[in-house]
């Protein structure tokens, strides 16, 4: 049987409007997704977990600023603002995204030498979060992806998915884009379609 599952990447304090790596009305996606939650029966979630030394952090570069790429470990890495970090009310879940159906969290970015933007493995694909062996575990076939930010942890939890298998939908009106550059959202939604998603809206599911 085709089991369908809904992955809701990185709904966090630091990435609403206020936090440190603020998605602008990242906010307005928290109802929809509550919504959409009723709409399955299989769902997880993941979780950026830095540590406060995580390379991805400018301030952990001297005379590096937010914005600015380095090499972090062979891969070329953006450098963010501190966001978060470990046991932080940045890091923790938005207070009013509904939690309790969960099945499963999967912390990411765990790793100090090496970002992580998919919920499946990190940047330089060494290290896996065992999100992908766990839901073919439960005969998860088929997975809807929503959540912060659709130009990178969304898209590259989605092309995961894809290379992984799973048959991947991408619920566009549950994302919303940091668009460091005007236009990286509508770039993000080409390349997630080129690559075989699907983009579907909520209240057509």
């Amino acid at each position: 049987m085709n089991t369908k599952a809904l992955i809701i990447v990185d709904v966090q304090n630091d990435f609403m409007p206020g936090g440190a790596l603020a998605v602008k009305e990242g906010d307005q996606i928290v109802p929809i997704i509550n919504n959409l939650q009723l709409k399955f029966d299989f769902i997880v979630a993941t979780q950026d977990w830095h540590p406060a030394d995580h390379g991805s952090f400018a301030s952990n570069h001297e005379g590096k600023r937010v914005g600015e790429f380095i090499d972090l470990n062979g891969v070329n890495q953006i450098l963010w603002p501190v966001h978060c970090v470990q046991g932080t009310f940045g890091a923790e879940f938005h207070k009013d995204l509904e939690k309790h159906h969960w099945k499963e969290v999967f912390q990411k970015g765990t790793n100090p030498r090496v970002d992580s933007y998919s919920g499946f493995f990190d940047n330089n694909r060494m290290g896996d979060t065992g999100l992908s062996s766990f839901l073919k575990k439960e005969n998860v076939t088929d997975v809807y992806i929503c959540g912060l930010a659709t130009d990178y942890c969304v898209k590259f939890t989605v092309l995961d998915a894809l290379e992984e298998g799973f048959k991947t939908f991408l619920v566009a009106d549950a994302t919303k884009a940091v668009n460091l550059n005007p236009g990286d959202y509508d770039l993000a939604i080409d390349e997630m379609l080129r690559k075989g998603a699907t983009v579907v809206e909520s209240n057509f599911l």
